[in-house]
């Protein structure tokens, strides 16, 4: 039985990602500092190490047995990155320099790596494949450009494959109920609007209601957490199998508008959602749409949860 490594597995999506590993009958260890997981997010079999990515003894003795590596550790608030970069370059560059050299140490050769549309910036043409030019708007997309760049140091000159999942956005909880820790501070639309909905913020402020799209307000590719879960799975056993490194976009190709996202919430939860406009956000790009061709015929990923209100219904369960 492969033992897989989760770097950050206690947060919002790496707990979803242990889960399907554990389904999948990997034995999974998850090394996590919980500064923005839950130690509810902890699945009793699954070992854990409570551990930071700059404590590199520490990573290094995580490491040891190991077979593979899911490393989604990072800071990733986008708007704080451009204050304070220090910040970002230490945790996210320096770590995924420690994350690396543990792994050519005790010679682990597979990495499946927690990426983001944010390293494409304003987009060029849509839906967005791989080969979309890089240039990212803030430095936290940046960080996971760097880190891709690394891993294609590391592959060519230690043989460490990867597999870089640029995930676009991410939505949604586990349908069962099984991750119970909320997403600490959150920067997304999805979760914001369940704290409108829950009382605790009294509207939800759209920036924006002027862009070149059906109704004016931004469209994004919202992926339902359990389906990146299940690519990381797939990603992990194509590794294991020997294959090549890969660069993956994950997002279901199909865009939704903000106030379509406001509409679907209040027939889900039948109520109303006020909302107040604000001015544009700087670097807002009207559309971000994936493809996912890639994902299909590398992995054969197909995502499940296609429909926003069977999205946001997964949200009822932790809020």
């Amino acid at each position: 039985m492969p033992k897989v490594l989760v770097i950050g597995g206690a947060g919002y999506i790496g707990s979803h990602v242990v889960k399907a590993l554990l389904q999948s009958q990997y034995s999974v260890r998850v090394y996590d500092d919980l500064s923005s997981g839950h130690e509810i997010n902890l699945f009793a079999n699954a070992e854990f190490i409570k551990g930071d990515i700059l404590d590199y003894p520490s990573l290094n003795e995580a490491m040891k047995g190991i077979d593979a590596v899911v490393f989604l550790a990072a800071k990733k608030a986008v708007g704080e990155s451009m204050i304070n970069p220090e910040k970002y370059a230490v945790n996210n560059i320096v770590g995924s320099v420690n994350v690396l050299n543990a792994m050519a140490e005790n010679e682990v050769k597979a990495i499946v790596f927690s990426s983001s549309a944010a390293v494409y910036g304003i987009p060029q043409y849509v839906p967005m494949d791989e080969k979309h030019p890089l240039n990212p708007l803030n430095f936290y997309g940046f960080t996971k450009v760097e880190t891709e760049r690394l891993m294609q140091w590391y592959d060519a000159l230690k043989g460490i494959k990867y597999t870089s999942l640029r995930y676009f956005n991410a939505a949604g909880y586990d349908a069962d109920g099984d991750v119970k820790g909320k997403d600490k501070e959150p920067q997304n639309l999805l979760p914001i609007l369940m704290e409108v909905v829950t009382g605790k913020r009294d509207f939800l402020q759209i920036f924006g209601n002027d862009y070149d799209t059906r109704d004016g307000t931004c469209l994004r590719d919202y992926i339902h957490v359990t389906d990146l879960a299940t690519a990381h799975v797939l990603s992990i056993k194509r590794l294991l199998e020997g294959k090549e490194s890969l660069i993956v976009n994950l997002g279901t190709g199909t865009g939704t508008s903000v106030k379509e996202i406001v509409i679907a919430a209040e027939k889900v939860f039948e109520k109303n959602i006020p909302v107040k406009y604000a001015e544009r956000r700087s670097g807002d790009p009207a559309v971000l749409l994936a493809s996912n061709e890639t994902a299909r015929k590398e992995l054969g990923w197909e995502p499940k949860y296609t429909n926003i209100e069977d999205i946001i219904r997964t949200f009822a369960k932790i809020y």
